[in-house]
């Protein structure tokens, strides 16, 4: 054993808070026809990705226009996209 391997997990997908919403559920089935996922989690996955990269935006936007973090995060973050 060289050394150990240390990593930091984080979620990659976020349920949905009701189970059972019927709107929901016909909208994700639609989804997964659409793009040919394997199942409800490669949903959830993407939804929890936009969901982050809004959070990012929104707290960029709340800072001054000519700030450099928001000049910086913010050309990152359309890079990402």
């Amino acid at each position: 054993k060289m050394g150990r391997l240390y990593r930091n997990y984080s979620k990659t997908f976020k349920t949905p808070r009701r189970p059972f919403e019927k709107e929901r559920l016909d909208q994700e089935l639609k989804l997964i026809g659409e793009y040919g996922l394997r199942n409800k989690r490669e949903v959830w996955r993407v939804q929890f990705q936009l969901a982050k990269i809004r959070h990012a935006a929104r707290t960029l936007l709340t800072l001054d226009e000519k700030d450099a973090k928001r000049l910086f995060e913010g050309a990152a973050l359309l890079r990402r996209l």
